[in-house]
């Protein structure tokens, strides 16, 4: 059997492909390959039977599972395991809805990021509406899941740039302010003629997902497209 599909198996049972993968898209290669070599060295310690007293045995299986993984990754180049990554993301990209998100706030971008992940989406986090905006271009997204005021370009500007070649884009605006009453205004109008909904920080969660659940599968109201 060719070595790299005896390499993914592996990977597989030892539970390291799809969070390899998962560097691999927000990091690169050569984290992801780092990720790989550092857990098999580190499994290799934790599965040691020295450290498994009653269970030496099935430490012993996994010991010689690990070896045959040094043996096939010694086998194959950097390249080829990449090229395995690469793969295993085009076939989930067919399979996932995407999500961009748009959020200035740190600490916000990793939550959205990481939940909706969870969730069996294809994310993408931007840190402005600049940057979105070119995110949006090259990751060709089936959600805008946006903040309203940020630098740079607010998520209302950011929405209405994408709209031009891009109509019937869904977007969800998130927003924690409601201050400034001519960015709440320009809000409200878009809402209100294009059907987006709207999410008013602080909220749930759980609120956040069935609404994302719901929109991307149509069973909330179509934009209006006046």
């Amino acid at each position: 059997m060719d070595k790299i599909i005896l390499l993914e198996r592996e990977l597989i049972f030892l539970g390291l492909l799809d969070k390899s993968r998962e560097i691999y898209s927000a990091f690169g290669s050569n984290s992801a390959l780092s990720y790989i070599k550092s857990s098999y060295h580190l499994l290799s310690k934790v599965y040691h039977p020295d450290l498994n007293p009653g269970n030496e045995h099935k430490a012993k299986s996994l010991q010689q599972r690990l070896n045959h993984v040094s043996d096939l990754i010694s086998r194959v180049s950097d390249e080829e395991i990449t090229s395995l990554l690469k793969k295993g993301l085009h076939e989930e990209a067919r399979r996932k809805k995407k999500v961009l998100v748009v959020e200035d706030e740190f600490g916000l971008q990793e939550t959205f990021r990481d939940v909706l992940r969870m969730e069996g989406y294809d994310v993408r986090v931007a840190v402005d509406g600049e940057n979105g905006y070119q995110t949006f271009l090259e990751f060709k997204p089936d959600l805008v899941f946006t903040d309203v005021v940020m630098p740079k370009m607010s998520g209302i500007e950011l929405v209405k740039k994408i709209r031009k070649d891009h109509p019937r884009i869904k977007v969800i605006y998130i927003s924690g302010f409601f201050g400034l009453r001519n960015v709440k205004r320009d809000l409200d109008e878009d809402v209100l003629k294009y059907g987006y909904p709207c999410l008013s920080k602080p909220f749930k969660i759980s609120a956040m997902l069935e609404l994302v659940d719901e929109y991307l599968n149509d069973q909330i109201g179509l934009h209006r497209h006046a």
